[in-house]
């Protein structure tokens, strides 16, 4: 069974939300429903590239669904700016070394990394399906999908971050976001959309990168 990545995937992800849950202390309480709502993309995205589903019309309402629970997982590289949070530094401008602080920053990392980096993982896994469903082998139809993908990901990280609103809302709620999204669009949210793209994107292509080199080295 451990030598299925599916499997690897799914069960250090939730062995890790259950450390999360006797282990993370207030101020970062968040970090345990971030890191579900950043594996909750992932698991659908494992679903995607299964065998069974890859080959029914179930594949296009799960896809639906993943591209709105996305966002979630590069979400949580945002919340390393609660570092703060752990007054870092000493009065001589020095990184403090205390046990309690740097274990809640290994929190932090560990969710953020691992939601972000298998989450990007999950979209070069599902771009190849969706190539694959198309029938399109063309590469700058799959370079086009992963912009657009992170573009939507980006705005749907302002959302979450910014206007304060859960995915959740955008399924049992949608009117409610009707006004904020009309008038979120502001010189500043699109520098910030902008930026989490190229930071993505660029996450993406070294993800690619090791994929390719894997495959040619082993």
């Amino acid at each position: 069974m451990f030598k299925n990545i599916k499997w690897q995937i799914r069960i250090v992800f939730i062995a890790w939300i259950i450390f999360l849950y006797f282990m993370v202390k207030p101020p970062f309480g968040f970090l345990i429903l971030n890191t579900i709502l950043g594996y909750i993309p992932i698991e659908l995205s494992l679903e995607l590239t299964n065998k069974h589903v890859k080959k029914s019309w179930i594949f296009w309402p799960i896809l639906i669904l993943w591209l709105i629970f996305y966002p979630n997982a590069p979400y949580l590289l945002t919340d390393l700016f609660h570092l703060s949070l752990l007054s870092p530094y000493t009065n001589e401008g020095l990184l403090r070394l205390s046990s309690n602080m740097w274990l809640s920053y290994s929190y932090l990392i560990i969710s953020a990394l691992g939601c972000s980096l298998i989450g990007l993982y999950g979209l070069f896994k599902i771009v190849h399906e969706i190539k694959n469903k198309l029938h399109i082998k063309n590469k700058l139809f799959g370079i086009t999908l992963i912009i657009i993908f992170n573009i939507l990901a980006s705005i749907g990280i302002y959302i979450g971050r910014f206007l304060r609103f859960h995915t959740i809302y955008l399924l049992l709620s949608p009117k409610l976001l009707i006004n904020p999204l009309i008038n979120m669009w502001t010189p500043h949210m699109i520098v910030f959309v902008i930026i989490l793209t190229i930071i993505q994107t660029f996450v993406y292509w070294i993800i690619n990168l090791i994929i390719k080199d894997a495959k040619n080295n082993f």
